[in-house]
């Protein structure tokens, strides 16, 4: 019944792990480009598309992300090939006209309701922030999000305007032999679902 095939499947769900441990082999600029271009095709509320990236890949960026990171997300960050702070842009908006340039109303609202706005923000900048996880195994990547972090810290080192909040760290890379836990149980439909 669903469109994807059953490797397809495996790719993006079955077999897909938080992954802890990555080989040495480097991620590019332009693979998490190519991630960026499937992905930005993701509905979101109102097209609002306030999801952002900050690639951090310099050692010196790393040694600053890392200090506001829970101690056990510290060293397999440093060792990771790749980090990636995912971000929604409170401010999102404002790039309207170049996606949506017949909504200059509703940007206008947004620019008065603030509350709205962020909230929107944050909604849809964690839908790409999911997004984002499906792109890297799609393209054949490992991915380590962590949520231990202080969101307040890394906002203030990195994002001191305000503009942009984190949401979520993910580290990227090819996974290590082992790199991951044994995958324990899900919840069975039963257990979530009802229907009305």
């Amino acid at each position: 019944m669903l469109a994807l095939d059953d490797k397809a499947q495996d790719l993006l769900f079955r077999e897909a792990h938080t992954t802890a441990s990555f080989t040495s082999d480097p991620v590019s600029d332009e693979q998490i480009e190519e991630i960026w271009d499937l992905i930005r095709w993701a509905p979101t509320g109102g097209n609002a598309s306030p999801g952002r990236l900050l690639i951090v890949r310099s050692a010196e960026a790393r040694e600053r992300l890392v200090a506001h990171m829970g101690e056990s997300n510290r060293p397999k960050t440093l060792a990771a090939p790749l980090t990636v702070v995912l971000a929604a842009d409170t401010r999102y908006h404002e790039l309207w006209p170049k996606i949506s340039p017949g909504r200059s109303e509703a940007a206008a609202r947004l620019e008065d309701d603030s509350d709205a706005r962020e909230r929107l923000a944050m909604l849809s900048g964690t839908l790409v922030t999911a997004y984002f996880l499906i792109g890297v195994r799609a393209a054949g990547l490992a991915a380590g999000p962590m949520g231990g972090f202080n969101r307040a810290g890394v906002d203030g080192e990195f994002f001191p305007d305000g503009r942009w909040r984190s949401i979520l760290i993910v580290n990227v890379g090819v996974a290590a032999d082992e790199g991951h836990s044994e995958r324990q149980g899900r919840l069975e439909f039963a257990d979530v679902a009802r229907v009305v």
